[in-house]
């Protein structure tokens, strides 16, 4: 009778543990590996793992402008759900976003699989001892339920996924910077609450194929604090290579080709503009992570890749808590003070074909041949014939345009959304109470040229800049914005029209470029003699003009509009950048 009590209690508790397996099994494992849920259902199975574990708490964060919620799961070994409880605690924070690009679903069914496993399962319960996980599952969620199974081209599985772009048809990950994005600006007010001391951003890539699963991306060539950027070469990436290795999947740097499609042709590393995730974080003295499965492996081995990817951040945060803890404070501090504006900072860079290193590449033999149909290169991949190359890697990039910091910038208080924007980013800002005038260095735009295809919801500009120092008077309300403060990197990137990432490349001052008073032809004919008469010197000028600018030269209205010009009635704001930058510290005392 015992013995029967004693089977009849093993198989009861079997049945149990049975039963939880079961419903803490995901959309993803239940379709044997092969598809991925809708919102709802990844919604759902977020809010059972809430209910079930006091270790996570689910949340969100903002709304799509098609109304869906912004989901967020926050995990602590300690219940500690908010961002002055865990920074209490000592942990370090890690942001995982995934769907940033919607049909790119690899992260979400890894992340949830993970946190099941440390909440639920507890099987990797350690991976929380230092570290608060922040988790977006789905950061695109209109685009997300833009599903079917045509979205990815390139792409072998799920079954069916969610489309590249929000409702609105941008691309979040060109969005960091401008913040046009609903979703973009609720995922700054969470990032800047929050400022995680490490991000990870799992996303599927184009391009060649080759043997590599997964190829990653880090900061390390100039974009971030050398700190931050030493510890990311010497620690962070070593270590997740090695354990990824050891995982089975060997993982290369997210490099590019010199001719694409064409791995022979030599690889190249880049640095990440900051509209783009992992750039954007280097910028805020954080380093980020960007995860590129292969789109042709099958799905299961993608999103197994990433589930062993994000396991070994963890460990490597656990590992190296207090460390990176140092370092994220110590870059904070240096780029809040004044040594950070004694350099020439860089506002872009290139690749560098300087140096070269040789390096084994994992690939696939192939050929090139002539199209019949297009008389394009047609690139033929045999995936049964994987091949170890030597290859040419260019891994140094070059800084190839600088600008020298001011001390503080004044954003006059009509670009409220300059000002808005500036907010969501974090940063500092301090409104004048009285009209000031102070000496400021101001820049000119001259050949203005605006790019004929829209990108991204803006035609984005081209132009030349002269500077000069001048006194300029700014109203009561205009925003002082102080560069001691950790910010400084991205005030940089927003506020010198010199970055390709400016407001003013992004267009949001076009007005100031547009001429808004016009003269008559019957009057400056008439008056441009004048002029020339006075001065003598203006008619050398005028005849240099002519015979240097064919276009000029064949223009009666733009010959007559140069002469207005020169005249006292010009706009002296035309083309003028209506952000000054004050150079004096001394100044900035005497209007503060």
């Amino acid at each position: 009778m015992k013995n029967i009590l004693l089977f009849l209690s093993f198989l009861l508790l079997s049945i149990q543990l049975l039963a939880q397996d079961t419903a803490f099994t995901t959309y993803y494992e239940k379709s044997d590996y092969l598809g991925t849920p809708r919102y709802s259902e990844t919604i759902d199975f977020c809010k059972k793992l809430d209910k079930v574990s006091p270790l996570l708490c689910f949340t969100t964060f903002g709304k799509s402008p098609q109304g869906r919620d912004l989901p967020l799961l926050i995990a602590d070994k300690n219940g500690n759900f908010t961002p002055e409880a865990v920074r209490k605690s000592g942990n370090v924070v890690l942001l995982i976003q995934a769907c940033i690009h919607a049909g790119e679903s690899d992260g979400k069914d890894a992340g949830l699989m993970l946190l099941r496993d440390i909440a639920v399962y507890k099987t990797s319960l350690p991976l929380l001892d230092h570290v608060t996980l922040l988790f977006i599952p789905i950061l695109n969620t209109d685009g997300h339920e833009r599903f079917g199974p045509y979205n990815r081209i390139n792409q072998n599985g799920p079954e069916e996924m969610g489309w590249r772009t929000t409702a609105q048809n941008l691309n979040l990950n060109r969005d960091f910077m401008k913040a046009d994005a609903p979703e973009m600006q609720s995922w700054l007010r969470l990032y800047n609450n929050w400022l995680p001391d490490f991000f990870v951003d799992c996303h599927v890539t184009d391009g060649a194929d080759f043997q590599y699963t997964m190829t990653y991306a880090l900061e390390t060539n100039g974009s971030m604090e050398k700190g931050l950027s030493a510890w990311t070469a010497n620690v962070c990436e070593p270590y997740l290579v090695d354990e990824m290795k050891k995982s089975g999947f060997p993982v290369f740097p997210y490099v590019q080709f010199r001719n694409w499609h064409d791995p022979r042709s030599g690889l190249t590393l880049g640095v990440a503009p900051p509209m783009l995730s992992q750039g954007y974080t280097a910028v805020q003295n954080r380093p980020g992570l960007l995860i590129e499965t292969h789109m042709l492996k099958p799905y299961k081995a993608r999103v197994t890749s990433t589930y062993n990817m994000l396991e070994h951040t963890l460990e490597l945060l656990n590992k190296e808590y207090k460390t990176l803890q140092n370092l994220v404070a110590k870059a904070d501090d240096y780029t809040s003070g004044e040594s950070f504006r004694k350099e020439p900072f860089p506002v872009s860079f290139s690749e560098s074909f300087a140096d070269s290193v040789k390096t084994e590449f994992l690939g696939f033999e192939y050929t090139i041949d002539t199209s019949d149909l297009t008389g394009g290169l047609w690139f033929k991949y045999d995936n049964q014939k994987p091949t170890n190359w030597e290859l040419t890697l260019f891994p140094d990039c070059k800084a190839d345009k600088f600008v020298k910091l001011p001390e503080a910038y004044l954003i006059p208080p009509q670009y409220n959304l300059v000002i808005e924007r500036l907010s969501l980013h974090g940063v500092k800002m301090t409104p004048l109470k009285q009209e000031v005038t102070c000496s400021v260095r101001s820049s000119r735009f001259r050949n203005v040229r605006w790019q004929q295809k829209s990108y991204e919801g803006h035609h984005k500009l081209t132009y030349e800049l002269a500077d000069t120092i001048e006194k300029r008077s700014f109203a009561a309300g205009t925003m002082l914005v102080d560069m001691n403060q950790r910010t400084a990197r991205v005030i940089a990137h927003l506020l010198e029209p010199a970055s390709p990432d400016s407001y003013a490349t992004w267009g949001f001052f076009d007005a100031a470029l547009e001429q808004k008073e016009y003269s008559e032809s019957y009057v400056m004919e008439t008056m441009a003699r004048e002029m020339i008469k006075k001065n003598p010197a203006l008619k050398k000028e005028f005849e240099q003009k002519k015979a240097s600018d064919k276009a000029f030269a064949s223009d009666p209205d733009a010959m007559l509009n140069w002469f207005y010009s020169k005249s006292p009635y010009w706009d002296s704001r035309f083309n003028l950048y209506p952000v000054g930058r004050i150079v004096d510290r001394k100044e900035l005392k005497q209007i503060e």
